[in-house]
């Protein structure tokens, strides 16, 4: 037996812990944006997201909870809201937010409230392609 061979120890590190360690984040970080806003409005917002390269969208039907009372003390015609849920890039973000926010305050009857959560994950990838607005 050959004396000045020197065997290494093996990686104590499990393979999935080692793959995981060196798998590459994801260029573009998506997040979630929320947008409420009355319900005759939501087309002209959801049209006025896809500027930021939103490509992907679902409006839901809301109900607001304050009384008739109350909203006619804050100008605000009506409780019908729609939700409309964008998929967004971390980068377009902070732009659409502002954007967003000049189009409350212009718009009459165009107000709303609008919010991001951050995406933690998608499963496959060309689903996060297409979330992400990335051409094939």
């Amino acid at each position: 037996m050959n004396e000045n061979i020197k065997t290494q120890p093996a990686s104590r590190t499990p393979r999935s812990r080692q793959s995981k360690q060196t798998m590459e984040l994801a260029p573009n970080r998506l997040q979630l944006l929320f947008t409420v806003v009355n319900r005759k409005k939501a087309e002209f917002y959801a049209d006025f997201l896809q500027a930021f390269e939103v490509n992907m969208q679902l409006t839901l039907g809301a109900r607001g909870t304050a009384s008739a009372e109350t909203l006619s003390m804050l100008g605000i015609p009506d409780s019908e809201k729609s939700v409309i849920i964008s998929v967004i890039k971390e980068e377009k973000a902070a732009a659409a937010l502002s954007a967003l926010d000049e189009k409350f305050q212009t718009i009459k009857n165009g107000k709303g409230i609008a919010y991001t959560v951050p995406m933690t994950g998608t499963i496959g990838v060309a689903i996060y392609q297409f979330l992400a607005n990335i051409p094939r």
